[in-house]
């Protein structure tokens, strides 16, 4: 019985032991990676077309769609034939 109080009280301070471990891990490798990590850049766009001219954009003319139907919409039915 005694032993058996002394296994349980083994594994509980094991395992606050790991937690805490795992704690203060966690801790120092956000730390870590706040002081490692560069600047933040600005995502903006204006801050985007800093370094880029407006030809090097793609402006997907591809989809664009000129043609009109404004002929057909004004007319009646009979005169189309």
């Amino acid at each position: 019985m005694l032993g058996q109080l002394f296994l349980t009280i083994a594994i509980i301070a094991l395992f606050h032991g790991v937690i805490i471990e795992s704690f203060v891990a966690l801790f120092f490798g956000i730390i870590g990676a706040c002081i490692k990590a560069p600047a933040f850049k600005e995502i903006t766009w204006a801050s985007e077309m800093k370094t880029r001219t407006i030809d090097d954009m793609d402006s997907r003319m591809g989809f664009a769609n000129f043609v009109t139907r404004g002929k057909v919409l004004g007319q009646e039915e009979d005169a189309k034939t």
